[in-house]
C-alpha cells in the first residue's frame, strides 16, 4: 500500500483494490500496517473507523444499516517533515525506523518483552538494528532502566531522566493515575504482574505509585 499510495498521492480504497489487484481484506490489512506506523491518514474519521471496528468492517448488527465500508474518503501519505528526534532535518521513509521511533514515543522506554503488547510489531531483531544506530547518533540511550527482563534496553533521554528522578526521590511518582483498557500502557498481565485487563475501552487500569491495582 505504501508503494502504491506514493505513485497516486491519495486513493479512494476502491480505487486501491483495483489499482493493487488485491482482495479488500488484504487492502485492509495494509492500510492497517502503514497507519498504524504513522506513514499513512485519512481526509475523515470514517476510514479510521472502518478498520478499527471489525464489526462495522462485516456488517453486523447495528452497521447492517449503515453505509457500506469505506464507501467515502481517501487515504494518502501523511506529507514528509523533518524528524523531530533528527537534526540533520531529514524525513524517515523507512517504515522499520517510524515504528521503532514510534515505540519509543509510546512507551519511553523499549525492550523485546514489550513487543508482546503490540499485534502489529516487526521482529525484535529488527529494530534492534535501528535502536543501535540511533544510540550511535547519540538520539537515544541504551543501557538496563527497567529491571526483571533480559536484553538490550534503549529509551528517550526525557524518560531516562524521569525515570533517575524518581529513583532519587519515589514521591515524585506518587500519584494515581487512571488509563483506559484500550491504553497502550495497560501492561497488566503482560510485563507487570496481575490478571491482563482486557484492552476494551470500558475497563480502566489504575496505577498506584507506579504499581497497577484491581480494576474498577
Amino acid at each position: 500500500m505504501y508503494s502504491y499510495l506514493s505513485q497516486r498521492r491519495a486513493s479512494f480504497f476502491t480505487d486501491s483494490t483495483r489499482g493493487t489487484g488485491q482482495l479488500q481484506a488484504e487492502v485492509e490489512q495494509g492500510l492497517w500496517e502503514v497507519v498504524s506506523v504513522g506513514l499513512v491518514t485519512a481526509d475523515g474519521f470514517d476510514n479510521l473507523r472502518s478498520l478499527l471496528d471489525p464489526k462495522r468492517r462485516r456488517g453486523i448488527g447495528r452497521h447492517q444499516k449503515q453505509r457500506p465500508r469505506h464507501a467515502i474518503g481517501r487515504w494518502s501519505l501523511l506529507t514528509s517533515h523533518p524528524n523531530e528526534d533528527d537534526n540533520s532535518g531529514t524525513s524517515t521513509t523507512d517504515p522499520t525506523e517510524a515504528w521503532a521511533r514510534q515505540l519509543l514515543k509510546r512507551y519511553g522506554i523499549v525492550f523485546r518483552d514489550l513487543l508482546k503488547r503490540e499485534s502489529l510489531s516487526l521482529p525484535w531483531r529488527d529494530l534492534l538494528m535501528i535502536y543501535r544506530r540511533l544510540e550511535l547518533r547519540g538520539e537515544i540511550r541504551g543501557g538496563r532502566f527497567v529491571s526483571g527482563f533480559t536484553g538490550e534496553q534503549f529509551g528517550l533521554p526525557e524518560a531516562v531522566e524521569a525515570l533517575r528522578a524518581v529513583r532519587k526521590d519515589p514521591q515524585a511518582g506518587a500519584q494515581e493515575i487512571r488509563l483506559s483498557g484500550s491504553d497502550p500502557l495497560n501492561l497488566v498481565g503482560i510485563i507487570l504482574p496481575g490478571d491482563r485487563i482486557p484492552a476494551h475501552p470500558s475497563q480502566q487500569v489504575i496505577y498506584q505509585n507506579g504499581v497497577p491495582m484491581a480494576s474498577p
